[in-house]
């Protein structure tokens, strides 16, 4: 009986002899198990510590590489030759030659030189050339009209006033005759009177104005062979450099009609002559270096070199009295488009007699004030009596004139030798001499004032840009010392 129970109630295990081993592959995979999943635990620490460290010192592995690029090319910009550049040629010189060898700041600034590479910009999103010019075969062939008459009549003559129709102060030197009245105003000048300087705003079909050149004895005295050469152009292309300022870029990229019919004028002192003579650019006996023809000026009026710098750059009219077109070029800027071409382009084609170019930064006089204050480009005092004065005429603070900005930068003026532009530029003249010399500051006044004058093509900045290489001033221009 027990033994019955015993069988029923038991429970039988089955055991192979292959268990022994089975038992030991489970326990490899176990353990390999185990060692796989230490492993992926280790990656993991090791992956999380570098993304800890990258994030902690990310700044230093930017700075490192920036600044080992920084120090080799400092070391290799150090061991190059410098250049020396002779703009009277356009040749670029080793060390050694004649001449003062420029900073590399200013190098970089004359890579510039020769560029005739196309400005353009993004008009209703397509790429457009800045300026265009007619093709070269048209220009080869395009005739200018040299003897129309202008469409204003609104003033037919211009009379200059002179001490030969008001005389006074004669004999007397042109700085005695400065300091005795404390101001700008000299021989050169006439002492216009602020009766007679509101007066000359005033449009008739006869208008009596100062306009530099007002006495035999006020300077800027030229020979009578380069007063020749002058009278016999109709189309002049003209630049300055008094007091061993800077150095003459020879114009680029003119057509070979334009060579014949255009005349390139550089205006000298005595002071810059001799600083480039230095660098080996002399004139040679036909009276030219280069393109230029070269006008040695004695006696200058002024002894601020900016506002002798303002006779050629604003009476044009009266060193070339035949002309009937002008370009100034500044002289830190190289002219490298075809001159004739720029007429038509700014002028003929927009039914324009005067061109000029829009300011890049600023759109206000008043803006432009403080700015001229802040770069120390004038003093506070001067700049706030020119302020005040036209603040009183009524001048507004508007930064759009005619559509255009109402601030515009000179460094290029395109223009129509007319009656009504030579007026406009005989009254800028005065401005600057009255007050500072920034001419920014009273060309929009002088536009303002004189409201009959529309017909103003004032151009975008990517305009200029085409028009010249700039080079930035290469030194600073010598002030007269009497």
């Amino acid at each position: 009986m027990s033994s019955s129970i015993f069988n029923n109630n038991s429970i039988s295990i089955s055991v192979s002899d292959d268990d022994p081993d089975e038992l030991g592959r489970m326990r490899v995979r176990v353990r390999r198990k185990r060692k796989k999943h230490g492993d992926q635990r280790g990656r993991t620490e090791c992956t999380q510590l570098l993304i800890r460290w990258f994030v902690k010192y990310w700044i230093l592995l930017v700075f490192l590489p920036a600044a080992a690029l920084l120090i080799f090319e400092a070391t290799r910009i150090g061991k190059k030759p410098g250049l020396a550049v002779n703009s009277g040629v356009n040749e670029v010189k080793k060390p050694g030659s004649l001449g003062n060898i420029e900073p590399i700041s200013k190098l970089k600034e004359l890579s510039n030189l020769n560029r005739l590479d196309l400005t353009t910009h993004v008009v209703g999103g397509v790429r457009e050339r800045c300026l265009k010019l007619l093709p070269a075969e048209e220009l080869e062939h395009l005739e200018l009209p040299l003897n129309e008459e202008s469409s204003s009549n609104l003033v037919k003559r211009l009379l200059y006033i002179s001490d030969q129709e008001t005389p006074y102060g004669a004999g007397e030197s042109t700085v005695s005759w400065q300091r005795i009245n404390d101001s700008r105003f000299n021989l050169f000048t006439g002492n216009q009177t602020m009766d007679e300087r509101e007066k000359s705003f005033k449009v008739n079909e006869t208008a009596v104005i100062h306009c530099g050149f007002y006495s035999e004895n006020g300077g800027f005295k030229i020979s009578d062979e380069d007063k020749s050469y002058m009278q016999s152009c109709k189309v002049a292309v003209s630049t300055c450099a008094f007091g061993g300022g800077d150095d003459l870029y020879q114009p680029i990229g003119m057509s070979e009609a334009s060579l014949k019919k255009v005349c390139y004028v550089a205006f000298w002192d005595e002071i810059t002559l001799a600083a480039q003579e230095l660098q080996g650019n002399k004139i040679g006996d036909d009276g030219f270096i280069g393109k230029w023809r070269i006008v040695i000026v004695k006696n200058l009026p002024f002894v601020d070199q900016r506002l002798n710098g303002k006779i050629p750059k604003m009476l044009p009219h009266r060193l070339f009295p035949h002309a009937k077109y002008s370009i100034w070029v500044d002289s830190k800027s190289q002219f490298r488009r075809d001159p004739l071409g720029v007429i038509e382009a700014l002028l003929l084609r927009t039914n324009s007699v005067l061109a000029i170019s829009e300011h890049g930064a600023r759109s206000s006089v008043y803006d432009e004030a403080k700015a001229v204050v802040r770069k120390h480009k004038a003093t506070p005092e001067e700049v706030e009596v020119q302020i005040t004065q036209y603040r009183k005429d009524g001048l507004p603070a508007d930064k759009r004139f005619n559509g255009k900005k109402a601030l515009n930068e000179a460094s290029v003026i395109v223009r129509e030798h007319t009656t009504l532009t030579n007026m406009l530029m005989c009254l800028w003249f005065n401005e600057v001499v009255r007050f500072t010399s920034r001419d920014q500051l009273s060309f929009p006044y002088v536009l303002w004032r004189l409201k009959v004058v529309k017909n103003i093509n004032a151009f975008p900045v990517c305009t200029r840009k085409d028009l010249v290489n700039s080079m930035g001033h290469i030194r600073k221009a010598k002030p007269l010392t009497n």
